[in-house]
């Protein structure tokens, strides 16, 4: 299935190092001519020339399997034929028209509204706001304040939200944050439930939700020093924070203290929504409803920058024009969302999004087995992360191995990418639409470059 969907079937290096000649020169081009700012090609060192599917071909010819994604962005892959097909028939539509209406955002409206849980249908209202998933988290901040009078903000550690100022502030690493404090004030970051790393040192086995009741007290008890918050922002999967997936339970419980605090619950979906999970989003395999939604990335089809909040309709209390962009509202954004969701409905994703999960698990579960230094495998969907450890028993961070992983797998034609609290895991984030033949070369790689950087037990 999804075979047509791809450039090739495989992987093929014909230079003999990674980076090749060409590419070499566009890097030294982009050098002199780009700031230090960039970050990807410096772990990553490929100039792309064409890609389609899961398959990336880069400018000296070399062909490799893509487990990243644009950074979860292209859920349905690169120029998906089907999505591209249904833009290039859609002649009528505006490609700029700030915040007018127009038929195609109307239907996209529409579309993502009756996508949603049964049970929220006709409960929330689209706000659009600037092209990226910061502007969005940023638009949901200044919600929460409008609608409670309150300033300060509850994020948790391992948080990932954006590098905008007030997204960054919400962002809990702290490299992020440096030489550029002070940030909005008021933000408090507590433990979240990555249970691999316990901020309450305790076992999942006995976990007693601990970090819940440390979040309670903080909230409720007078003396907390923490002023009565606006809202809550929480990953209900973090991404770049190392793929961590709360404890069953975890989510709700936090849910239901802000609400019984008058909290307004904010879900960052940006990374974990629009099926990464096999869902619209990644909240809805548990319980737990929010205030306010926050979209982005995949939400685009096939990479096209749009970026918006769900928000209950009480919660509607904007004046005209108190969050705009020049860019709310990307009609070709709009278009592709469009166009992505009746693919999703067409050709069963969230289906095919679940079998897919269950392959990647247990090839790299059984990777983790033989491997001296994988400490845990995390993943839901088409969202995985391996985390590498010197120790399994002390847990000690091993960032080095997952760089070396990283770099291993690109010159055998597999790009991953690094995240985690200490750079140490290896994080997957395939296309929703990659074949099984593709998935399981790129997982034998993944194998093979483990057993070639010292990682086998035996």
């Amino acid at each position: 299935m999804f075979d047509e969907y791809h450039l090739f079937d495989g992987v093929k290096i014909i230079t003999k190092n990674i980076p090749g000649k060409k590419s070499k020169e566009l890097l030294s081009a982009q050098d002199k001519l780009e700031s230090r700012n960039r970050s990807y090609p410096r772990g990553i060192p490929i100039a792309y020339e064409s890609a389609k599917g899961a398959i990336i071909k880069d400018v000296d010819g070399n062909f490799f399997v893509d487990f990243f994604s644009g950074c979860g962005v292209l859920n349905f892959g690169y120029n998906n034929q089907d999505i591209l097909k249904e833009i290039s028939e859609s002649t009528n539509f505006i490609m700029h028209a700030l915040d007018f209406p127009t038929k195609i955002k109307i239907d996209f409206m529409r579309g993502l509204i009756e996508s949603m849980p049964e049970n929220l249908r006709g409960k929330y209202k689209i706000s659009f706001g600037g092209p990226t998933g910061s502007d969005a988290v940023e638009a949901a901040i200044k919600l929460a304040r409008i609608n409670t009078g309150r300033h300060t903000i509850i994020s948790f550690q391992g948080s990932y939200h954006g590098m905008t100022m007030g997204a960054m502030s919400v962002t809990s690493k702290l490299s992020h944050r440096e030489k550029v404090n002070p940030l909005i004030p008021g933000v408090h970051f507590m433990p979240y439930s990555s249970c691999y790393r316990c901020a309450m040192s305790r076992n999942p086995k006995s976990c007693n939700f601990e970090c819940v009741s440390y979040l309670k007290n903080a909230l409720e008890n007078p003396h907390s020093g923490i002023d009565k918050p606006a809202a809550i922002i929480i990953e209900p999967i973090q991404g770049e924070g190392g793929t961590y997936i709360p404890k069953k339970g975890w989510l709700e419980k936090v849910v239901e203290i802000a609400r019984a605090n008058g909290i307004i619950v904010i879900f960052d979906e940006v990374q974990a929504g629009f099926y990464r999970t096999g869902k619209l989003f990644s909240f809805e395999h548990t319980k737990a409803i929010p205030d306010i939604i926050t979209m982005s990335k995949g939400v685009g089809g096939i990479g096209t920058p749009l970026s918006l909040i769900l928000l209950r309709k009480e919660l509607d209390k904007w004046e005209p024009g108190t969050h705009i962009g020049t860019f709310r509202g990307n009609q070709l954004g709009m278009a592709a969302g469009l166009s992505a969701l009746k693919f999703i409905k067409k050709m069963k994703i969230e289906a095919y999004v679940s079998k897919m999960e269950k392959l990647f698990l247990n090839k790299l579960r059984a990777i983790q087995k033989s491997s001296k230094f994988i400490g845990e495998v995390r993943g839901r969907g088409m969202m995985f992360g391996v985390e590498y450890v010197k120790n399994a028993t002390t847990k000690e961070p091993f960032p080095e191995m997952a760089k070396k992983i990283r770099k291993l797998c690109y010159e055998n034609g597999l790009l991953v990418e690094i995240g985690g609290y200490y750079n140490n895991v290896v994080r997957f984030l395939p296309p929703l639409i990659i074949s099984e033949k593709i998935a399981l070369n790129g997982l034998g790689i993944f194998k093979t470059v483990n057993d070639l950087a010292g990682n086998r037990k035996h």
